[in-house]
């Protein structure tokens, strides 16, 4: 995780300790989620967290996010997508775990593919 820029990983001194465990999540998330404000939402509660990554809609209708931080700061993330921006509807949040060398070429939590 050393390739990782300033603020996408653990402090070198603090990474291998078992209890500051790092991951890389991707979800999908379905329902009314695009022309809410979803991606500015995810972008704006990822960047509280100090998370990197990025989030984009899908052509199918659906907000694909990647995520790369703590369990913890994941943790929080996931209730917000749960719980979504006002006038979204989350019907579905699919979940996957990357392998933590996904991570390498993330920076600051971004909006991808803006139309």
């Amino acid at each position: 995780m050393t390739d990782l820029p300033q603020g996408c990983a653990p402090a070198p001194h603090l990474q291998n300790w078992p209890w500051f465990p790092t991951m890389v999540l991707h979800f999908l998330i379905q329902g009314r989620v695009q022309g809410v404000g979803f991606r500015w939402y995810v972008q704006r509660e990822a960047g509280e967290l100090d998370l990197c990554g990025w989030v984009r809609n899908t052509e199918e209708g659906e907000v694909e996010v990647v995520a790369s931080g703590t369990v913890a700061d994941l943790a929080e993330l996931r209730a917000s997508l749960r719980r979504g921006p006002r006038g979204s509807r989350v019907d579905r949040v699919i979940e996957h775990y990357l392998d933590e060398s996904e991570a390498v070429g993330l920076k600051a939590f971004r909006i991808e593919g803006a139309w």
